[in-house]
């Protein structure tokens, strides 16, 4: 076997049969869970045999850790300013309401090793930070490293806590939507969906890089709920693409094996977190329940991605608990499903029996954030330590955004979860951890060479293609589009929030002065042409809409809240002043280009016949877009979700009951719709914007 070249910077090597080994447990001897020859399962088992309890429980949770760079001056951290060494008396998030320690504390007192870093600074920093942390790691009793694992980092959009904590520092995709918008197009001529596994080699080159060896990615959900508020973070609708699509992207980041160069994947949110109960996320408790109304739609919509994504490291469950009220029975390959209305990461049947069990998972758990003190749906009547016990004994391995090893111990010491079980999720978490070459030669990562690196990453040319391959072109009336040589174009951005439409407009302007293919008008009635681009937002990823979600582009629009009462609601400010240049236009003889930004399966009815021609896209960069409506790139993308095609096909009833089914996908819920009632927008034009429409020059 190949001899690592390893490392140590408080430990010392010790040499035999003429190769080189940690000596981690500082005893002069090479043990088991110390050479490298032997298998991550021989290793685990021999670790897991000397730790003590403590040890096994501070490893089986994981927490938000952020860097010593963003710490304001005057609090602590450590000597070089790379870790956090505050003590935080209230946790600053909802996953985590509890003290939080100083980094080395955490490290060497609560035992903790797993990690989540939504910090965004740059490479070399994440390195040396990961570095610092297996510094103090290495220094402990039995040398067990750490292993930093974050949410994605490689695609475009506004940060957002606990979804997007980082953005802009690695290769910038378009939205994940935006990347199934462009494989679509690759399939609709004839490719295949290749981009994600190329998309998976650069997100991989480039973490290694950085010492980030865990992925909290990606999100193999099926978008069925048309007001759920994530869907922005989905493939899509499409159960066989995101099938294709996941498949790819844990084979492409882990590789045939899990080893020293992979990055481990956590796909989420088993069993599926798409079939919402009119869009309400179990963020909070309002949508703490998942629907399956529709006979089938569990196995038929909801589970393939997951099938495709077994190899994955771990799986990740999501919040909610399945409802045995309003959902019709489902069964898998046959076999009928129990409903025990618990929360996913609590429910030893969808863990064991059918993620397990007809699956054939043989990773790890790892829960969503949060689940033993907010979103404990099901198990709301337990203490603390039996909402541990409860997760801990229906499969789940890895408790996640928490530090409370206190609670997790006393579970242990009642007797409630068994020592075995302890040793065997501390078993997997470590097999992982000794695939990824973490005891080893992948313990510390090059700080200096990392930044160097990710900018080397084939990933910025790639995403600079995906961005324009993503672009869908909706309408196109009297081939508008491409735009003619010379044009000149008026661009102005709108956002719900006024200083973001400020800041959004001054850079796509600035984006179009120094673009080739654009040449800007200061205002609008000096333009051949208006490029208006829409970007709304509705909801809030972690509290309830007084009323269900809206998908109209509104503003200041009077709803009624589900209580009854009356509230006011805005997706996109200057909706009004949209419309009003859009008419000024028509009458002063220039084109109307929209692009609207599909974070949500909006309703564009009372817009689209306002413009010329409509584009779509998914936190696409402005360039891209501009090359498209001018022709320098060809249109490619397709719809990878059905735009609505007005709110009545969504409407909800008194009862609650939905007239298309959150838990079908758009592009198949007109066979469970009153007959006659079409789900999907048909334009001006007769384009009918459903799943895969786009329109080419």
């Amino acid at each position: 076997m190949r001899q690592p070249q390893l490392q140590v910077r408080s430990k010392q090597l010790i040499t035999v049969d003429g190769l080189d080994f940690k000596d981690l447990n500082g005893n002069g001897e090479l043990d088991p869970y110390e050479d490298w020859r032997l298998s991550p399962a021989e290793r685990a088992a021999d670790l897991v045999a000397r730790m003590e309890t403590d040890e096994k429980v501070g490893l089986m949770l994981i927490n938000t850790r952020f860097t010593g760079y963003g710490v304001p001056e005057g609090e602590a951290t450590s000597a070089d300013g790379v870790l956090d060494e505050r003590t935080i008396e209230a946790g600053t998030n909802i996953f985590a309401s509890r003290k939080v320690f100083p980094t080395t504390h955490t490290i060497e007192q609560l035992h903790l090793r797993h990690f989540i870093l939504r910090d965004n600074f740059s490479p070399s920093r994440l390195a040396a930070w990961n570095n610092a942390m297996n510094e103090v790691a290495e220094g402990t009793r039995l040398g067990i490293p750490t292993l930093a694992t974050s949410n994605s980092r490689n695609e475009n959009g506004e940060v957002v806590f606990g979804m997007n904590d980082s953005v802009g520092i690695f290769s910038t995709f378009p939205a994940t939507m935006g990347i199934a918008a462009a494989i679509l197009g690759d399939k609709a001529t004839g490719g295949d969906a290749s981009l994600s596994s190329e998309f998976a080699a650069a997100v991989r080159a480039e973490w290694l890089a950085a010492g980030i060896r865990k992925g909290y990615f990606y999100m193999a959900d099926v978008v069925t709920d048309p007001r759920w508020q994530r869907i922005y973070g989905t493939f899509g609708e499409d159960p066989e693409l995101i099938a294709e699509i996941v498949e790819r992207l844990v084979a492409g980041l882990q590789g045939d094996e899990l080893g020293p160069d992979s990055i481990a994947t956590t796909m989420k949110h088993f069993p599926g977190g798409g079939a919402r109960e009119n869009g309400f996320d179990p963020h909070y408790v309002e949508g703490k329940w998942n629907c399956y109304p529709t006979p089938g739609s569990f196995e038929t919509y909801h589970l393939p991605p997951f099938r495709a994504a077994v190899r994955t490291s771990s799986f990740m469950p999501y919040y909610s608990a399945p409802s045995i009220k309003k959902s019709h029975w489902q069964s898998v390959d046959g076999i009928d499903i129990p409903y025990e209305e618990v929360g996913f990461a609590f429910n030893h049947y969808v863990l064991n029996d059918l993620l397990r069990g007809q699956l054939g998972f043989t990773g790890y758990i790892n829960s969503d954030s949060g689940i033993t003190d907010n979103m404990c749906w099901g198990v709301e009547e337990l203490s603390i330590p039996e909402r541990f016990a409860k997760a801990v004994n229906a499969g789940t391995d890895l408790i996640a955004d928490t530090n409370n090893t206190a609670d997790l111990r006393a579970a242990v010491d009642a007797g409630w979860i068994s020592p075995g079980r302890v040793d065997a999720a501390c078993r997997a978490l470590l097999a992982e951890m000794f695939a990824l070459g973490l005891f080893d030669d992948r313990t510390y990562v090059d700080a200096e060479a990392a930044d160097a690196a990710v900018a080397a990453s084939p990933g910025w040319d790639l995403a600079a293609r995906t961005h324009r391959k993503s672009v869908v072109v909706l309408k196109n009336s009297g081939g508008t589009l491409p735009l003619a040589t010379g044009s000149r174009v008026y661009v102005e951005v709108f956002h719900k929030d006024p200083r973001q439409s400020g800041a959004k407009t001054a850079q796509a302007r600035q984006e179009a002065r120094g673009s080739a293919a654009v040449d800007l008008a200061e205002v609008p009635e000096a333009a051949d042409a208006l490029f208006l681009i829409l970007d709304p937002q509705s909801g809030h990823y972690f509290n309830a809409t007084p009323g269900l979600l809206e998908l109209t582009l509104c503003e200041d629009r009077m709803l009624r809240a589900l209580n009854g009462d009356w509230y006011t609601e805005t997706t996109l400010t200057g909706i009004r002043r949209v419309k009003e240049m859009c008419a000024a236009a028509r009458e002063r003889g220039q084109k109307v280009v929209l692009s609207v930004n599909v974070s949500l399966p909006w309703v564009l009815d009372d817009i689209e016949p306002l413009a010329d021609a409509v584009v779509a896209g998914f936190s696409t960069f402005y360039d891209a877009q501009y090359d498209v409506i001018t022709g320098s790139s060809a249109p490619h993308g397709k719809l990878p979700i059905t735009l609505p095609a007005s709110e009545s096909v969504i409407a909800v009833d008194a009862d609650g009951q939905c007239v298309s089914p959150n838990d079908v996908p758009g592009f198949a819920k007109e066979q469970y719709m009153p007959e006659g009632m079409t789900y999907a927008l048909t334009d001006s034009d007769g384009n009918v914007w459903r799943l895969g429409h786009g329109l080419s020059y």
